[in-house]
């Protein structure tokens, strides 16, 4: 399986989506390190421009990776499965000695594993960036994190894990429809759903949801690639 995902990126040209996550990485920091200390997120007035709850800056960081790793994900997603079957280049990989759920489950993990790592590495060069900033700038947001505490590595690596594998839902959304836009479209329909809010009531910080939401996309994930041997192309 190890070989089968070097290939996947190999096959792929995963550079290039490397140079996209180590811009949107720098976009991000650069975004929310203004947020923070440059005074875009305040009023005219200096008190600051944010809803109830969105006074940390753990929110507005997790918001916006989670958001923008969300759709690059479902992007590798389409780009990986959803177009090889547009293109039929699925078809001569089926061909291979191997069975058609191994194919597709390493393309799957292939993506998941990048974006895991890729959203992980920019959270902490965010957090960090943040950290230092805070030693010497009065941040607008309250700094609500300890990067000397364990449990924050551990919440940031479950709370990207959850995001990258909600992008198997808009895959099998996108395969069931045979459209790379329908990947796309869905994962911004998943973002509505966990991060907008419905005047007070907003599932972006319930506790039990993240654990729903991580079962679901990996049922998702499995009915992706449980007809896959008996499939049409």
């Amino acid at each position: 399986m190890i070989k089968l995902v070097q290939l996947e990126w190999k096959k792929n040209n995963i550079r290039k989506y490397l140079l996209g996550a180590l811009i949107l990485a720098a976009s991000l920091c650069l975004f929310l390190f203004a947020l923070a200390f440059w005074g875009i997120a305040l009023d005219a007035d200096g008190t600051l421009d944010a809803a109830e709850g969105m006074d940390i800056i753990s929110a507005p960081v997790e918001m916006f990776t989670n958001i923008s790793f969300l759709i690059f994900t479902s992007v590798m997603l389409a780009s990986f499965i959803v177009s090889a079957y547009k293109n039929k280049t699925m078809n001569l990989m089926f061909s291979y000695p191997i069975k058609r759920q191994k194919i597709l489950a390493s393309q799957m993990i292939a993506v998941w594993l990048f974006n895991l790592a890729a959203l992980t590495l920019t959270k902490l060069l965010i957090y960090t960036c943040l950290s230092i900033g805070a030693q010497s700038m009065q941040p607008a947001f309250i700094i609500d994190f300890d990067m000397g505490d364990p449990a924050f590595y551990a919440q940031l690596l479950i709370k990207s894990a959850v995001t990258v594998s909600m992008g198997f839902i808009a895959l099998f959304i996108g395969m069931a429809m045979k459209s790379s836009k329908a990947t796309i479209i869905a994962s911004f329909l998943l973002i509505f759903l966990t991060q907008a809010n419905i005047g007070d009531i907003s599932l972006a910080g319930n506790q039990i949801f993240p654990i729903i939401l991580t079962v679901v996309s990996f049922v998702f994930a499995v009915m992706s690639v449980w007809n896959a041997e008996t499939k049409d192309l």
